[in-house]
Order: structure tokens, then sequence, then C-alpha cells
């Protein structure tokens, strides 16, 4: 059975982002089998800080993570080679893989080339699911990680399952409304690990904040702490429920 035949054993509906006859989504039955997701993020550390504790959660399960950043964080005076060298090790924590998407730190570019060759990346993975960053954050390198993840989405056919994942509420991330929670705080330690490992990028003061978030969320969804997500409308089904993690 390849990656989009589980779909065929469909066992319910369920309201998608907006409720109503046309948000419906197909959810799968669970699968035993092993998927690949990918998280899409603007630099190195941005998917550890936003769903690293999901990433623990996925790999741990036997799952294939992907983390596919825009470019490399290079930014003076921190060299590409101590950004690429803390990302590797960020991933080698969360039993993940690294890889970039060739643009350069702050300076995003979306045009027809870029959606071309960001499209080609994807279809070569040809993931199951994707997690991108919200498409109103503050930073540009992030907003454009999200519209070049959200072109792949419908250049696919919709193939796959896409959500997005917030950081640094209010001083990036803004008028985020999730509707799954993922409870982590079993893995806490180890996305704690992976956010640490970009060490030249003041982890003390980021990783605060993004705890807060998580404890937030967690009170939101009856756990300690929490990674929260925005599903995507229109979806073929909930990456979470074929994965076997249970959300809030």
């Amino acid at each position: 059975m390849d990656r989009r035949g589980v779909l065929l054993g469909v066992t319910s509906l369920t309201a998608g982002l907006v409720a109503g006859p046309n948000a419906a989504e197909a959810q799968p039955a669970t699968s035993s089998r092993k998927f690949k997701i990918m998280v899409t993020g603007g630099h190195p550390g941005d998917p550890e800080y936003g769903c690293g504790g999901t990433i623990a959660r996925l790999t741990a399960l036997g799952h294939e993570v992907v983390l596919l950043y825009l470019n490399n964080g290079a930014w003076p005076p921190t060299p590409a080679e101590t950004r690429i060298a803390e990302a590797a090790r960020a991933c080698a924590i969360l039993r993940s893989r690294p890889a970039y998407a060739g643009q350069t730190n702050g300076h995003a570019v979306l045009d027809n080339d870029r959606y071309e060759a960001f499209h080609k990346i994807i279809d070569a993975e040809k993931p199951d699911a994707i997690f991108s960053q919200w498409p109103i954050d503050n930073h540009r390198d992030h907003r454009a990680i999200s519209m070049l993840t959200y072109d792949a989405w419908t250049r696919s056919g919709k193939k796959f399952a896409l959500y997005y994942y917030e950081v640094s509420d209010g001083e990036d991330t803004l008028q985020f409304s999730p509707n799954q929670f993922v409870d982590i705080t079993d893995v806490e330690p180890l996305k704690r690990s992976a956010c640490f490992a970009h060490a030249s990028q003041t982890p003390d003061r980021y990783y605060k904040l993004q705890d807060m978030v998580a404890q937030f969320r967690g009170i939101q969804s009856g756990c300690e702490k929490a990674e929260a997500f925005v599903r995507q409308i229109q979806n073929p089904y909930d990456i979470f429920q074929m994965t076997n993690i249970h959300t809030r």
C-alpha cells in the first residue's frame, strides 16, 4: 500500500478549520505504517522552538521527520558554518534530518523561480504531512516559508496534510487560534536540549518565551505543556490520528 492508500480506510468525517458541510475532511483509520513529516521554518531553530516536542514524539514512534529550513541562518557575526553545525546537533537530538531551501537570512524572495524550486524539494521528499509557520508572523522569512509551503500543498493536489505552528507569540506569531494540541510534557527536556543546541541564538531568552507559550497551551488543553497547531482546511486526513498521537 502506498502513502495515499490508507485513505481507503476512511471511517468518519470531521469538521475542518471552519465548520460547515464544505469543511469536512476524511478521517482514515489509524495506521501502524511509518510516515514522513516535514517541518518547514524560516531559520534553523524555528521548527525546534515551534514544535520540537511534537517532533520528538513522532520520531520516538519511528516516524521520519525532516526539518526544512528556508535559509542557513547566517547573520553577521555568526557564520553559516556555526548555524549549520548547531542545526545538525539539534536534529540529532530530535532524531530528525536537516535540509535547506537555499535562500538568504533576512532576504526571502517569493517569485516564480523560488516557488518552482521549493515545489521540487517537496515533490522529491513526498511527505505525508508538513508543519509550517503561521502566515501572520512578524518575520518576513517566516511568512515566506509559509507561502512557499502552501503553494507546494496546492500544487500537489492537496495530497499531504498541512498544519501551522507558532513561535514567540506576540513578538513573532500574531492572531494564532489553534484547533489541535499535542501534549509535550514528557518530551519537553528533549525539546529544550534541541533549542539550546542553537547556542549562538541566545536560547536563554527565546526558550523562556516559548516555554511560557507551551505552558499556556497546556492550560488550554488540560495538560502541563502542549504545542498548538492550526489544521489547514481541506486536508486529506489527520496525520496525528494516523501516527497514533492523540490530540486535544
